[in-house]
């Protein structure tokens, strides 16, 4: 497991970006609580690091984050493209230990 950030450093319904390893990991914290999600940053779409901005959203209580450039949807607990099921990015473990976020690449 690798220290990504701080808890407080994501704002309840946002995402930010760390470099782990050489590899751009977007963490997404989408509501108020505790629960934190990591998978790629790479739009697999566009070949662009962008998905730690995207928008946040829900359905039937999955989370998903849409890409910024053609808001594709990503599903935060796997990777999966909820618009193209043969796409996905990677997903990874999260920990939170004290305030610390941790990711498991």
């Amino acid at each position: 497991m690798h220290l990504a950030c701080q808890l407080d450093d994501i704002l309840p319904g946002t995402g930010v970006c760390a470099l782990i390893e050489g590899r751009q990991v977007a963490i997404f914290r989408p509501t108020a609580e505790e629960q934190l999600f990591a998978i790629g940053n790479q739009d697999p779409f566009y070949q662009a690091n962008v998905l730690s901005r995207g928008l946040i959203g829900e359905h039937e209580g999955e989370f998903w984050v849409a890409s910024p450039l053609k808001k594709q949807r990503f599903r935060l607990c796997d990777g999966l493209c909820l618009d193209n099921p043969a796409v996905s990015v990677p997903s990874y473990p999260v920990a939170l230990r004290g305030r610390e976020v941790w990711i498991g690449l």
